[in-house]
């Protein structure tokens, strides 16, 4: 972790704890992939909004999630332990047809299409067109924090990096929500989003503000409404 993880608390004035407020949000299950990683940290954020979070561990906890946070850690730790607990298909599958799903640092390595420095055998799902590079901002001596503007959040929001990846390609259909200036060639994207798969290269868990994880709850809550529309028209 950060060398001094009370300095993760700054800008907590600028956190919106306020548990979400919507029609759908009572019914929905979000699920925390808890196989290694911040998972406690996660499922804290969606309690803060107000929100049931569900850890996943094995295919039959994925079947009933509307959408799904893939946390920090470890990227091929938590791959091997996907292959282990028999979850890869049923993940890919339910990516495939459309699942939101938020994934911060090690879960945005798992996400992506390209991963260079993986290991050769580590599985990607490939839900959002981004090419990374694991640990690319250094070992955990080079963690560091800054805040960072946000499209859509207003107030930056404070960013924690832990050995985090970085973001070297975005296909034509990702947005590109947050940079972080400081590189050769140019800022680089650390909070990408395609469709309802949303990304950040560092770990908003590991501060008290919640507007990140909000921000995948509305595409939570829009999947979940497309998919009642869907179902009430085919009646």
């Amino acid at each position: 972790m950060v060398a001094d993880m009370s300095r993760a608390t700054l800008g907590a004035e600028k956190a919106d704890p306020a548990p979400v407020s919507h029609a759908l949000s009572a019914s929905l299950s979000i699920g925390v992939l808890a196989l290694q990683g911040a998972v406690r940290e996660h499922l804290g954020a969606l309690d803060r909004l107000g929100l049931r979070g569900v850890e996943v561990r094995h295919p039959d906890h994925l079947a009933g999630v509307d959408g799904l946070i893939i946390p920090g850690g470890e990227s091929t730790a938590i791959s091997m332990l996907i292959e282990s607990a028999g979850l890869r298909e049923a993940l890919a599958e339910r990516l495939d047809g459309g699942m939101p799903a938020f994934g911060t640092c090690a879960g945005m390595i798992l996400l992506a299409t390209d991963v260079a420095d993986g290991r050769p055998d580590q599985h990607f799902f490939a839900a959002i067109d981004i090419g990374v590079r694991r640990n690319a901002f250094g070992r955990q001596v080079d963690s560091f924090e800054t805040d960072l503007a946000v499209e859509g959040l207003g107030a930056p929001l404070h960013g924690v990096f832990i050995r985090a990846p970085i973001v070297e390609r975005v296909g034509p259909g990702v947005e590109v929500l947050a940079s972080l200036d400081g590189f050769e060639g140019g800022p680089r994207p650390v909070v990408c989003r395609q469709g309802r798969v949303l990304v950040a290269a560092f770990h908003p868990e590991l501060t008290t503000d919640t507007r990140l994880h909000r921000l995948f709850v509305t595409a939570v809550m829009e999947a979940k409404g497309d998919e009642g529309s869907a179902t009430a028209g085919a009646r």
